[in-house]
């Protein structure tokens, strides 16, 4: 069932449907997607920048990234066509970050894992035999 929300990009009211814009702002971004995409279909700009594109189109950058988020502008296509990584701002081409800020966080999760294991172990030494019960026999005939 659809829902009232307001468009994130002016914050009319609009019915919630795919999209999280308003249908004025979806028409816009179209428009500025056929302007990036003409420009780059011409055969001498097809290996531009993104600051090339901003500085020729005029569109907004945080369009032209959601544009190549979306997959409606590829970099298989575009060679050049890149945006920056969420954490350090590297130029990549896919995903949300660099390979290097991926690594990081890989390496940053292995050695939390490897200090919880060792914490583990060392809850399990500290109280042994908690659990444990033991009879005794004392009276044996």
């Amino acid at each position: 069932m659809a829902e009232l929300a307001n468009c994130v990009r002016c914050n009319a009211v609009f019915v919630k449907g795919l999209r999280d814009v308003c249908q004025n702002c979806y028409k816009k971004e179209e428009d500025a997607f056929q302007t990036v995409y003409r420009y780059l279909r011409e055969r001498k700009n097809r290996e531009a920048t993104l600051l090339e594109i901003i500085d020729a189109t005029g569109v907004e950058e945080s369009l032209i990234i959601k544009f190549i988020k979306e997959k409606r502008l590829l970099p298989s296509d575009f060679p050049k066509l890149a945006y920056p990584c969420e954490r350090c701002g590297n130029e990549i081409t896919s995903g949300k970050l660099c390979i290097s800020c991926s690594e990081e966080l890989k390496s940053d999760l292995n050695a939390y894992e490897k200090t919880e294991q060792i914490m583990e172990e060392a809850r399990k030494l500290a109280a042994p035999n908690i659990d444990t019960y033991y009879a005794i026999a004392k009276h044996k005939k």
